[in-house]
């Protein structure tokens, strides 16, 4: 258990998803005096550029640029990230282990199928973590850890690989260049190379595609650049007059 809780936990398929699906909004709350952390299910291993220990490496200097408290990784098969029991068990330890107020999980819909899984794995095991009579060490056969029952308050989804419109947006204006420069840390998939060329985006035009969702999403907040979420709750208003982004 980490010694003081995570305010923001990120959780991912693969490391760069969350570089790419809300990296500013986690240097944001960083750089407003939060814990945030990042929880990735693989570890990269089914990669076509790099290798598991690349994308580790890749990770840690991401991390550090995104001011992170906290990243691990898990073992889950790259490719292959399914919602069962175990995998559950896996996350929900996690969650107990590091007690985030808020969990970012992606998009329940979209390409590729480890990130969709990967937001509904996540969702249940947030709903698990919370059951006091439930025991998540102990189920993974894990007799020396036994942690308090633990669930986050609110759940938000990135949707930046799935066409919905938002339900908000965060400014990312003064953070656009350092989640760019996370991006491109993993040098392994990003850097100019033959090896998945006709799969990878050219390194010269990552800013440029990364810059226009950004736009695009800033001008929907009335900023000039902005990471996309969704809530399923209902949002709660306590004065009209404070309400952000002008109508007309």
């Amino acid at each position: 258990m980490l010694s003081s809780p995570l305010d923001v936990l990120a959780i991912a398929a693969h490391r760069d998803d969350v570089e790419q699906t809300c990296g500013g909004t986690l240097l944001k709350m960083a750089q407003a005096g939060r814990r945030t952390g990042i929880l990735d299910l693989t570890q990269g291993e089914m990669g076509t550029r790099g290798t598991a220990d690349d994308r580790a490496r890749e990770a840690t200097a991401a991390a550090k640029l995104l001011q992170a408290t906290w990243r691990e990784a898990l073992d889950l098969p790259d490719g292959r990230v399914e919602n069962t029991w175990i995998n559950r068990l896996k996350v929900a330890r996690m969650i107990r282990r590091t007690r985030p107020q808020v969990v970012i999980l992606p998009y329940w819909q979209g390409r590729h199928p480890d990130h969709y899984t990967c937001s509904t794995l996540g969702y249940e095991a947030c709903f698990l973590a919370g059951l006091t009579k439930l025991d998540p060490g102990h189920e993974l056969g894990d007799f020396q850890e036994s942690l308090p029952p633990h669930r986050p308050f609110k759940i938000v989804y990135a949707t930046l690989y799935y066409d919905i419109r938002p339900t908000f947006v965060v400014d990312i204006t003064a953070q656009f260049d350092t989640k760019i420069s996370s991006l491109l840390a993993y040098k392994s998939q990003y850097a100019t190379q033959t090896e998945g060329s006709d799969l990878f985006v050219p390194e010269a035009e990552i800013r440029t595609r990364l810059e226009t969702m950004a736009r695009f999403y800033g001008l929907l907040g009335g900023v000039d650049f902005a990471e996309p979420f969704l809530q399923k709750e209902v949002g709660l208003v306590e004065d009209l007059t404070l309400i952000p982004v002008k109508s007309i």
